[in-house]
């Protein structure tokens, strides 16, 4: 798309003096505004501040691109201020990213998704050439600015004859925008500097652009998967030679990349020649490959986390103005003579209902990622095991579900059973097709059901026993040390076998009058509290985002989810960094039961949502803990993932 066309030389600014993104954004609109391209001011800066919210919109080399949708825009368009000082705090997909060329773009409702998304891509491919960003900051007047603001293709590099070899590619980040295109630039640009011809398909937020015709992937001789997740339909490639790496990679060595892919590669795309299905893989070992299938998992796991939450979150909150919150599930709502109680009874059920696809979608594309299409059923059946959905249909309510811990194991083993099985079972040309549709589904998932017969689901219930045990032993031991261990077994699995098991411990000692459930409520919702707060607060804590993408609306939604008790929210950072989360959450926990304990707070009843509150005995104290739980959370959260981006970013 041609950028000039939507712009005018009023809306580019020069020397723009500003303390904040936020002084820079707000000028930008009052310009836009002169010009009549919107009705109101202010609704368009609550959206493109509400964005801001969302993911880093600097990119690299100076550049941020701050964009909103709203019905007040008349007419896409964009302003640009060239500032007089870089701001450093702008946060950045590039974490040294000094920014000071912004473009701020304005979308109609009725546009979003295209228009935006063409934006960015196109500035992202034009920032990866040559000159052109330095040609923008030396602009003397904006009519300068806006005649280099877009660039003609060189005729000299489309000769054919100039390549002696051809290689394809397929880029594809988390949120599926910027490094999407600028890996693809970066190759392309490469390939021209060697002689080779790379020819790039981007899987981004718009879907497959550019997308390689069978012919070309046949003529080539070489794939590159610069990827972040699983890339789609990958067994299109199946026999050549390939690479495999993160999507940022070609922008630091995009000729190595594309000499590596032609000389050494990691191996070839394996595929069945019927109802074809590939071997994933990151190309950087066994490790790798399992961190690539967790964050496939936890993308597509994480909006049935968001929706299951809204919908039960909404049952709640309407339900607290009759103060039927702790009824809604009694099922004498379900035929109720009030139509809205009804409704309310479903929609908090239906809540729980996506709940329990949580672990089935996200153990499926852990193996999705690993195996392809093979590897789904399985994954699938595995968690649904780890949901405990085989207990409800089998009639054993007493069952303990393995939680995020077994959709973990058994999704990675669904991956890796149905991969090896791919690759290793070899059948003649006319039963080719039984190989994907039967012989790898039986086996694979019969294999998942073995495995969680006698080891996942066992380990579990033993891990069950020994921790009620543990926590009857510790009856006699004083207030602290029983509520630190209830504590750290409720936030150690977030519902998971270890959870029930403290709550049911728990519960029992409470009806007996023996030990009230303060540490247990309080330990329910300081994880997802302090994981979603930890989120909001960690760019200004160490100025600069210290979550993915993915994580920071993931952590908004655990913050709301832990005020309504329901701590599945805070599950997305367990999975992604376990080692780091889990402790942590554990200590904290801790810390704010004990803070709680000690200071006199007593809750006898099993009510730790917002509204079950009131009922605390000493509510300061138990609002303290709740503080000192989620803050440390919160703060060792960032202070340690902050810890180790910087140890990355010195190795890189």
């Amino acid at each position: 798309m041609e950028l000039r066309n939507m712009t005018d030389k009023n809306l580019v600014l020069f020397d723009v003096d500003a303390q904040n993104k936020e002084q820079v954004i707000k000028q930008l609109i009052s310009k836009i505004k002169k010009q009549d391209y919107i009705e109101s001011e202010e609704a368009l800066l609550e959206a493109v501040l509400k964005r801001e919210e969302q993911s880093p919109t600097g990119m690299e080399r100076g550049l941020a691109i701050p964009h909103g949708k709203s019905p007040t825009v008349k007419q896409a368009v964009f302003a640009v201020a060239r500032l007089k000082t870089p701001l450093a705090d702008w946060e950045s997909i590039d974490p040294n990213n000094k920014v000071q060329l912004v473009f701020l773009i304005a979308i109609p409702e009725s546009e979003a998704g295209t228009t935006h998304l063409k934006v960015l891509s196109t500035l992202s491919t034009n920032l990866m050439r040559d000159g052109y960003l330095e040609n923008l900051m030396s602009a003397a007047t904006p009519e300068e600015f806006l005649n280099r603001l877009d660039v003609e293709e060189k005729t000299e590099i489309a000769s054919e004859k100039e390549f002696t070899k051809t290689v394809v590619a397929i880029t594809a980040c988390a949120t599926g925008i910027a490094h999407t295109y600028m890996s693809a630039e970066a190759l392309e640009k490469a390939g021209r500097e060697l002689g080779v011809r790379v020819l790039v398909e981007k899987q981004g937020a718009n879907g497959i652009e550019d997308e390689l015709k069978a012919d070309v992937i046949e003529n080539a001789d070489a794939v590159i998967f610069a990827t972040d997740i699983a890339p789609k339909r990958k067994e299109r490639f199946a026999g050549k030679a390939y690479v495999a790496t993160r999507v940022a990679e070609p922008l630091r060595r995009g000729k190595e990349m594309i000499q590596k892919a032609l000389n050494n590669p990691d191996g070839l795309v394996e595929a069945d020649e019927e109802e074809s299905s590939t071997t994933q893989s990151s190309g950087g070992g066994f490790f790798k490959d399992m961190v690539q299938a967790v964050m496939t998992g936890i993308s597509y796991m994480i909006p049935v986390i968001v929706a299951g939450g809204l919908m039960m979150g909404i049952a709640k909150l309407g339900a607290m103005p009759f103060g039927l919150v702790n009824e809604l599930g009694d099922p004498k709502y379900a035929t109720h003579s009030n139509e809205l109680f009804v409704i309310l009874h479903h929609l908090d059920k239906f809540g729980g209902l996506i709940f329990k696809f949580m672990y089935p979608i996200f153990a499926a594309f852990v193996a999705y990622s690993l195996a392809d299409r093979v590897g789904l059923v399985a994954g699938f059946i595995g968690g649904a095991f780890a949901g405990g959905l085989h207990y409800t249909f089998w009639n054993n309510p007493d069952g303990i579900p393995s939680g995020f811990l077994g959709a973990l194991i058994l999704g990675l083993a669904a991956g890796y059973i149905a991969r090896f099985l791919n690759r290793k079972i070899q059948l003649n040309k006319n039963l080719a097709a039984m190989k994907p549709m039967f012989i790898i589904p039986a086996i694979s998932v019969l294999s998942i059901f073995f495995l969680n017969f006698y080891i996942i689901d066992p380990v579990f219930g033993g891990l069950n026993v020994v921790l009620r045990n543990w926590i009857e032993s510790a009856q006699g031991t004083g207030d602290v040390v029983l509520a630190s261990i209830i504590a750290s077994a409720t936030a150690f699995d977030l519902g998971g076998p270890i959870n029930k098991a403290a709550g049911a411990i728990a519960i029992g000692l409470a009806a007996d009058e023996v030990y009230p459930l303060t540490p247990r409520v309080l330990a329910i919702v300081i994880p997802p509290i302090g994981l979603g707060l930890a989120v909001l607060i960690d760019k200004y804590v160490v100025g600069r985002r210290v979550f993915p993408a993915d994580l920071r609306v993931a952590g908004n939604t655990s913050l709301l989810l832990g005020f309504l008790a329901i701590s599945e929210g805070a599950i997305p950072f367990m999975l992604r960094n376990p080692l780091i989360t889990i402790p942590i959450n554990i200590i904290g926990a801790i810390l704010g039961a004990s803070t709680a304990v000690l200071l006199g707070a007593v809750q006898w009843l099993p009510l730790p949502a917002i509204w079950g509150w009131p009922l605390v005995e000493n509510l300061w104290a138990y609002l303290l803990g709740l503080v000192v739980g989620a803050a440390f959370i919160a703060f060792a959260n960032i202070f340690v993932r902050f810890a180790i981006l910087k140890k990355k970013e010195r190795q890189a």
